[in-house]
């Protein structure tokens, strides 16, 4: 038994305190019980194991990526377990706590200023780019335009969801930054319910909202926002929006105060793109009419941002 043994299957539970119509359930399912405590454990391990099968990993590399805090951690975790040296690239945003995490797995982190434009030297990713163009015997995983991200979730998390919930869901709700969740989950129930509603969530500053609707990227509405890992100051190729049906925004306080209510009533320490997707589930159920099932995913834990969130 190793700590890849113990990602994936996590418990869909049922959020029942959180003031819904009686017509509407809401099932969420608790990605922070993976070992590196977020969803994308399941990613990382996807592409990491199809890196190593096809020869594009091999022992003695360093593994490179832009991240902000949650992949890192995961592929700090498995790299401590395979062996691999670790380089990360972070929006200075990213909570203490993440980020010493991450130097507690072994990692080497480079913060880059969060306001720094996209494709400039200090944005986060271009400085990721650059430092595995520049280290020999290096991988990166490429999150944003690896289409590995959203076909682990094809083929992990959608199916599990399906497998507990089958028919009978409505909608599947879900913030987005790579877009690897939310594609891949999204079209997975798709092709087992054709009119299962997909509907994304995007903080106010961030690029996806305005693009969805509007058919632009819209520079001018690019803003600092405190909730991590959602949203983007560019387009993600991962992101797939041709299974979208909608694109809801919400702020930072609506995130925040919804991740403390999960706290206060559902017992659910969450992060704040956990508050953001359960917000969107509320905002959904008073939209439907007729008895509805809308499933989504809390990405991690609220250990990571209690001086963010939590503490006053």
């Amino acid at each position: 038994m190793s700590v890849d043994n113990a990602i994936g299957d996590t418990p869909l539970i049922e959020l029942t305190k959180i003031g819904l119509p009686d017509r509407v359930r809401v099932f969420a399912k608790i990605e922070y019980m993976n070992p590196g405590l977020s969803i994308k454990d399941r990613m990382v391990k996807y592409i990491i194991d199809r890196a190593e099968k096809t020869g594009a990993l091999k022992p003695g590399y360093t593994i490179i990526e832009n991240t902000s805090g949650n992949t890192g951690a995961a592929i700090a975790m498995l790299s401590a377990a395979r062996g691999y040296k670790v380089i990360l690239t972070m929006p200075d945003k990213v909570s203490e706590e993440k980020q010493n995490c991450l130097r507690a797995l072994g990692a080497e982190v480079i913060v880059c200023p969060t306001e720094a434009p996209p494709h400039s030297p200090d944005h986060y990713v271009e400085r990721a780019r650059q430092l595995h163009q520049a280290t020999p015997k290096s991988f990166m995983l490429n999150q944003y335009n690896n289409p590995l991200n959203a076909e682990a979730h094809f083929c992990t998390t959608g199916p599990e969801i399906w497998n507990r919930l089958g028919g009978e869901i409505s909608a599947f709700v879900c913030a987005g930054s790579t877009g690897g969740t939310i594609s891949g989950v999204g079209r997975f129930l798709k092709s087992r319910k054709s009119d299962c509603q997909v509907v994304l969530l995007d903080p106010v500053g961030s690029i996806y909202h305005k693009y969805f609707h509007e058919g632009s990227v819209d520079p001018n509405v690019i803003a600092p926002y405190k909730v991590e890992g959602v949203g983007e100051d560019h387009l993600a190729q991962c992101m797939d929006f041709s299974i979208v049906d909608d694109v809801l925004q919400f702020s930072d306080d609506q995130a925040f105060e919804t991740a403390r209510l999960l706290a206060r009533r559902e017992g659910l320490l969450c992060g704040g793109s956990s508050g953001a997707n359960v917000w969107g589930c509320m905002q959904l159920a008073r939209q439907f009419r007729e008895p509805a099932t809308i499933v989504t995913v809390l990405p991690d834990s609220g250990i990571k941002y209690m001086s963010k969130i939590f503490l006053p």
